[in-house]
């Protein structure tokens, strides 16, 4: 009972420090928009944010949201050990976390921001369940498998296309990209919305947002399916017996990674520079999970980490509450900063509102055990108005 309770705190721990990232990399799309965020030099940065704007390329962006991408796939599992000593059935309880993902992602990419990851996390909720009861080796095996092949094919689209293929026509997306400015500071409500879910710079295009969509899966399985294997393995039960571990992993991972991201961004038009990004990415995510875990063996972390942990533990509604304060604070139906900021002070402003939730989260979970989307999500996937799955009765012997 111990090393579980020592390892659900490591994941949440974990968990809430990706909430972090996922928030300073995600300021960069609610203040310059999800096509305008790679375009930044039609928003004349200074040069101070054009050093922050760097830093948030090189040691945030694409490397946090594979850590939450890592958690999910080790959350199944420990998801269906709970379930199975419970006496419960498995894939029921998680198609109907799928669902209410897909669900929630809907109404939020819809109605909100067309950032949201959830819709994303439903679909692949359902392609995990080929995986759920597979052996530690065949998980690793298709992890390292999948993520061969599309270094492979990544490295071949660039040799193809030189690195220098644009999605959209430059004149095209400036000129999106300059109404985006204009609707998203100063339009309405329901202006956004429709600028959101019925304008695409791709236009007659579109179709290819279908193959990728479709092959999304395939290439994103790796960071899941090594979560998976990590949770098999029962890493991150015991943190002070895998010091080690984590310390090597830190301090090989974390300067791996950010030398390969450096050289993307330092020659973004090289050849070799996608191939870069596609590993640098997910081995800084790594690394930087594994620092993490290694302040768990540090009496002075302490409290911090249990600040990170309460974040952890109201994951979803922390990530929407993300969403609805920074879409009041950028858009015209708030206070219509969308590209006034800079990146710099939106930084800045990216750790105030984490700093918020870190103390709303503390007093809030003195109160109540889960967050208020995580309960919903526990009545629906558990069907029980408690938000505690039923355990199943033995049955009784007939004399």
């Amino acid at each position: 009972m111990k090393d579980t309770a020592k390892r659900l705190h490591t994941i949440d721990g974990i968990r809430g420090f990706s909430l972090l990232g996922i928030l300073l990399a995600n300021l960069l799309i609610f203040q310059y928009g999800i096509w305008g965020k790679d375009k930044m030099e039609f928003y004349s940065l200074s040069p101070f944010d054009s050093l922050m704007n760097s830093f948030l390329r090189i040691a945030v962006e694409e490397s946090f949201l594979p850590i939450f991408t890592f958690l999910f796939g080790y959350s199944m599992i420990m998801m269906k050990e709970s379930l199975e000593r419970k006496g419960l059935k498995i894939k029921r309880h998680f198609v109907r976390r799928a669902l209410f993902l897909l669900a929630i992602g809907s109404l939020h990419g819809i109605f909100l921001w067309e950032g949201d990851i959830l819709f994303f996390y439903g679909m692949m909720g359902f392609f995990l369940l080929l995986f759920l009861n597979r052996k530690k080796k065949t998980l690793l095996v298709w992890a390292i498998t999948l993520s061969s092949i599309m270094i492979l094919l990544v490295g071949l689209g660039s040799l193809i296309d030189g690195g220098n293929a644009d999605i959209v026509e430059p004149k095209k997306l400036e000129t999106y990209i300059e109404k985006t400015i204009d609707v998203y500071g100063t339009g309405t409500y329901q202006e956004i919305m429709d600028h959101r879910n019925h304008e695409d710079p791709l236009g007659d295009e579109a179709y290819l947002l279908f193959f990728v969509t479709l092959f999304s899966p395939l290439f994103t399985a790796p960071m899941f399916l090594y979560g998976m294997y990590a949770a098999k393995r029962k890493i991150f039960l015991n943190p002070l017996k895998e010091k080690k571990l984590y310390q090597y992993g830190a301090a090989i991972l974390i300067p791996l990674g950010l030398c390969l991201k450096a050289a993307f961004h330092t020659f973004p038009e090289a050849s070799w520079s996608d191939v870069a990004i596609t590993l640098g990415g997910p081995l800084l995510s790594i690394g930087y999970i594994f620092g993490i875990a290694l302040l768990y063996c540090e009496s002075w972390a302490s409290k911090l980490l249990k600040l990170f942990e309460n974040v952890g533990k109201l994951s979803m509604t922390n990530y929407l509450l993300q969403t609805v304060i920074c879409t009041t604070i950028f858009y015209g139906y708030g206070l219509g900063q969308f590209a006034k900021l800079g990146v710099g002070v939106g930084i800045i402003l990216g750790f105030a509102i984490y700093g918020l939730q870190m103390c709303i989260s503390h007093y809030y979970l003195t109160y109540f055990r889960f967050g208020p989307v995580e309960k919903i999500n526990r009545i629906w996937t558990y069907f029980s108005f408690s938000g505690r799955p039923r355990m199943k009765r033995p049955k009784e012997k007939i004399a």
